[in-house]
């Protein structure tokens, strides 16, 4: 269950092909570029429970900077690439990492940090960065064998910020072996069948958790994956096709964009080698869901989780199909829906979500925040800020982010609904709706569309539109109003940045992801 094991077994396999160059690395080539990784690392002073930034695009030697610190007992923090340089230097401050790899790709912005932190040592990957030494020429003098103290480390990710500054997520290091049992690895050959024959396509950045542990689980059981440098909908059906990938993971909006395509695209390619199509990271409406399932097949999984890994939720497509909407019945952590006071509330009824039993974490340097994810009689029970429902067999139903909750009049609504119900509409690619102020309510509705076709951001198609949601929606949860952007902020792991674009209404001109 480590990648070192089938170095030995099967050296010559690709563990990691970029999709796009079909540039390839080995499972020989990863274990000793790994070990190089752990023995620099040693080198620069690091010890077991230190940190390594990691600020990359989608590269080749992306997993073995990953597989070096989990060998070396080390933390890892993934960084968004989409990042500026003031947010990244808060999070290589807030983690406090003690070295910092970066991609030539991002030196615009990478650049910037040596002068705002000059003891952190940078090192540069794919091209000179100034400020930085070379990752490549520093590892290619160290030996490609094992450190003497090998033990396991593990990542320590940030959320995404859409409600605010990102938190890190720290699990404490118990000193293990590097290939002690890992629970994701069971659970995901258990529900998806992931295993050495495992071909998985990976279409997101893997600075974010779920590509990020789910690309290292295939590393662990002996697997390939196919990681494209950048999301595009043709592009990952012909990568399907190509490299017979029989394994994936994807996020809504993937969805929603494939599906948009002309038919004759999509019916040029073949996905019948797809046999487990993954979701998670945010709601899936329920039509975008109906329609892949019609597509693919049977194939589409769905989890609700968190980077913090309190609980697991999973339905599968017979589940989705007599439970629409839901997404999931918990496998980790007893479900808990509890009111404003932090009472239990009965089956059917609409609270926050609390996981029990599960895992433990803490938010790094935040206790006011990991206080506030705890329930005020339960301190064993932990949210990730969700509201949702469990229907009489157990399955949970999201309604939105608290955050996100709309008062008009002392009416709370959850904006999610009328986005599912937009979304659907031919002429939208993306939307988000929001309260925004409202002398006599205190708040209204309002949609914020990115059109198909820009052109069509008119009047008329708002009006359209408006209408569109009251067929289907009681009119309190509809838009009274709707404004057209080029383009909304989302992460590329599929999160909106509501905040961002609800801000800009308030009055907040400068408000920023972190």
């Amino acid at each position: 269950m480590h990648p070192s094991h089938h170095a030995n077994t099967a050296p010559g396999k690709p563990a990691v092909i970029m999709a796009g160059s079909g540039e390839l690395l080995t499972y020989r080539e990863l274990d000793e570029r790994s070990n190089q990784a752990a023995q620099l690392f040693r080198a620069c002073g690091l010890g077991r429970g230190d940190v390594v930034a990691i600020f990359m695009d989608n590269n080749i030697r992306y997993f073995e900077i990953c597989w070096g610190a989990q060998r070396a007992g080390l933390y890892y923090t993934c960084i968004s690439s989409r990042l500026t340089a003031g947010e990244v230097e808060y999070i290589l401050r807030d983690c406090g990492a003690k070295l910092f790899i970066a991609s030539h790709a991002l030196a615009n912005v990478a650049r910037e940090i040596p002068g705002a932190l000059p003891r952190l040592k940078c090192l540069s990957v794919g091209g000179e960065i100034a400020g930085f030494g070379s990752y490549e020429a520093e590892a290619g003098k160290m030996p490609a064998v094992p450190i003497a103290d090998q033990s396991a480390g593990a990542d320590m990710l940030y959320s995404s910020g859409t409600t605010g500054r990102p938190k890190g997520v720290r699990h404490e290091l118990d000193g293990a072996p590097i290939d002690s049992p890992n629970p994701l690895t069971a659970l995901v050959a258990m529900l998806f069948g992931f295993n050495g024959d495992t071909v998985y396509l990976s279409p997101a950045p893997f600075y974010h958790a779920a590509p990020l542990r789910y690309c290292m689980t295939v590393h662990r059981l002996g697997g390939t994956v196919v990681a494209m440098e950048h999301f595009d909908p043709e592009l990952a059906l012909k990568y399907i096709e190509q490299y017979k990938a029989n394994a994936s993971q994807w996020v809504p909006t993937m969805f929603v964009r494939m599906l948009k395509l002309p038919d004759a695209v999509r019916a040029r390619y073949d996905v019948s080698s797809m046999k487990a199509a993954i979701h998670a990271a945010a709601p899936c409406p329920v039509e975008v869901k109906r329609r892949m399932i019609e597509w693919w097949g049977p194939v589409i999984h769905e989890y609700y989780a968190g980077t913090e890994g309190n609980g697991f939720c999973y339905a599968n497509s017979a589940d989705w199909l007599k439970h629409p909407g839901t997404v999931g019945k918990s496998l980790l952590g007893e479900i808990h829906i509890c009111g404003e006071n932090g009472e239990e509330l009965p089956v059917g009824e609409e609270g926050v979500i609390y996981f029990a039993g599960a895992t433990t974490f803490h938010y790094h340097n935040d206790p006011k925040k990991t206080a506030e994810s705890r329930h005020p009689a339960h301190p064993d029970w932990s949210t990730l800020g969700d509201v949702g429902r469990l229907d009489a067999d157990g399955f949970l139903y999201l309604t939105d982010r608290k955050a996100f909750m709309i008062i008009s009049g002392g009416v709370n609504i959850y904006p999610q609904e009328a986005e599912n119900v937009l979304i659907a509409h031919p002429k939208v690619a993306d939307v988000a709706v929001i309260g925004v102020p409202n002398e006599e309510f205190g708040e209204e509705v309002k949609a914020v569309v990115q059109p198909a076709d820009w052109r069509d951001a008119t009047p008329a198609l708002a009006e359209e539109l408006i209408a569109f949601a009251r067929a289907r929606l009681s009119p309190i949860k509809c838009p009274r109003s709707v404004d057209f952007e080029r383009e909304l902020p989302r992460h590329p792991t599929g999160k909106l940045y509501k905040r961002l674009i609800r801000d800009r209404y308030w009055g907040k001109r400068n408000s920023r992801i972190v």
